[in-house]
């Protein structure tokens, strides 16, 4: 995701709220332009038709597409999938508010916390080298071997 902040504090959004587009939308979600085309594309035609069917996605995004962007866009709760059409829904901004009031109890809390706990499966020793270029580790290798 591509979420500047600063771009939402509250004065850069005061001027942003004067000239809103779908573009923006688009490029909190996506870096790359044809990506961020694509998704403001399917939502800008959910929000003229008001709802939107696979089979009357645009022509120029092709149909395996356009889904994978439309349910992701479900996914973050700017659209709902019922009987068969997208339609947009407002089921975004409240669960973001909650998360930023989450992160910020986070924030202000004392607690200590044991990462090891927290995430049991997770691999926490460094990766091994698996090819490229030789780095560091196969120079001082090479000059264990030599001595």
């Amino acid at each position: 995701m591509a979420i500047k902040y600063w771009e939402f504090e509250d004065a850069p959004l005061k001027d942003k709220l004067k000239g809103v587009n779908v573009k923006d939308i688009a490029r909190l979600f996506y870096d790359n332009e044809t990506e961020a085309y694509r998704f403001a594309a399917l939502l800008l035609e959910v929000k003229r038709k008001h709802s939107l069917r696979l089979k009357e996605a645009p022509q120029n995004i092709p149909v395996a597409t356009a889904k994978r962007y439309l349910d992701f866009a479900v996914q973050l709760g700017l659209l709902k999938h019922e009987s068969g059409a997208y339609e947009l829904t407002d089921r975004f901004s409240k669960p973001f508010r909650n998360i930023a009031i989450y992160i910020k109890a986070w924030m202000e809390s004392a607690a200590d916390e044991d990462l090891a706990v927290e995430f049991a499966n997770a691999r926490i020793e460094k990766q091994s080298k698996r090819g490229g270029r030789p780095g560091n580790d196969a120079a001082a290798e090479k000059t264990e071997h030599s001595g």
